[in-house]
């Protein structure tokens, strides 16, 4: 099953839904960025939600999410646009806690791997300024902190689920999420439902590794009440190229430029996000640099 996230209105058109499976988008980041398990279900969750929240927003509109936290997986940082592309990157690859005792234990312990720190959601509307809002990290398990998020930032009263379940080879088995906001004119009644269905309701991970598709999902969400209005298929994607690393390095200052000329005679580029190199000769360096004069 190929990767894809719903739309969707519910219960009278008081509820906005949004279902993702994400699966093979996570697995190609752990690739990308050769993940340990707890670092996989990290950025996995954090892929996974931001490729949904890219998707509220209108063509070429972006955002850039950040979560910056104290713990052994240091920032992590997403990119997400209405296309249901997503790249990200993370300071630390190599990060594998799980819970030591209680009822998680042996599960992987994702909010010690984050630790405390900030969200950073970062939108690009097409004007001349971004526009960035903030919110506390709350457990650092990533679904809790952009359920407080959306209520402190956006002032929409929401619920997010997010799941990665890594394999024993350390493979990304299964991944998914939802966003449920509920509208101003909800019924009191519909919000008790919901709040039990949601606690009743299995973890994403295991509903995806089930075989439930995003459509089965919704329904368990909706009860039955759905509308779907959008399926937009949801993937790792990242558009860098050797063109666009050129103009950054003609931002670079003239010491810099010099010293990458004549003393190391080259450059080499990597992408943060893919971890493509691109390796530019002392010719197209001297070329880059006489071109910014003209």
């Amino acid at each position: 099953m190929k990767d894809y996230a719903l739309i969707a209105h519910a219960y009278n058109k008081t509820v906005r839904i949004y279902v993702a499976s994400s699966t093979h988008l996570v697995e190609e980041a752990r690739k990308i960025h050769k993940t340990w398990p707890t670092a996989t279900a990290a950025l996995g969750r954090f892929l996974t939600v931001s490729a949904m929240m890219g998707l509220m927003y209108k063509e070429k509109e972006r955002i850039t999410l950040r979560i910056k936290g104290d713990g052994p997986i240091g920032s992590m940082l997403v990119e997400a646009n209405t296309l249901g592309e997503v790249r990200g990157e993370l300071t630390n690859s190599n990060v594998y806690l799980q819970y030591e005792d209680g009822p998680k234990k042996g599960k992987l312990n994702v909010g010690a791997a984050v630790g405390k720190g900030f969200l950073h959601v970062t939108k690009d509307l097409g004007m001349k300024e971004f526009f960035t809002s903030s919110s506390e990290l709350q457990t650092g398990e990533i679904g809790d902190d952009f359920t407080y998020y959306f209520a402190l930032s956006e002032q929409t009263p929401s619920s997010v689920g997010l799941g990665v379940l890594v394999n024993v080879d350390h493979s990304v088995l299964a991944s998914g999420g939802y966003i449920l906001q509920v509208m101003p004119n909800i019924k009191e009644e519909t919000i008790t439902h919901l709040e039990s269905l949601i606690s009743s309701l299995p973890p994403m991970s295991t509903l995806i590794h089930e075989g439930k598709t995003p459509e089965e999902i919704l329904t368990l969400l909706s009860s039955g009440t759905e509308e779907i209005l959008k399926k937009q298929p949801i993937n790792y994607s990242c558009h860098c190229s050797k063109e666009s690393f050129s103009k950054s390095l003609s931002a670079l200052d003239d010491e810099t430029m010099d010293s990458l000329i004549h003393e190391d005679g080259q450059a080499e580029i990597e992408c943060h996000f893919c971890h493509k190199k691109y390796h530019f000769t002392k010719d197209e360096l001297l070329k880059i640099k006489n071109f910014r004069k003209i």
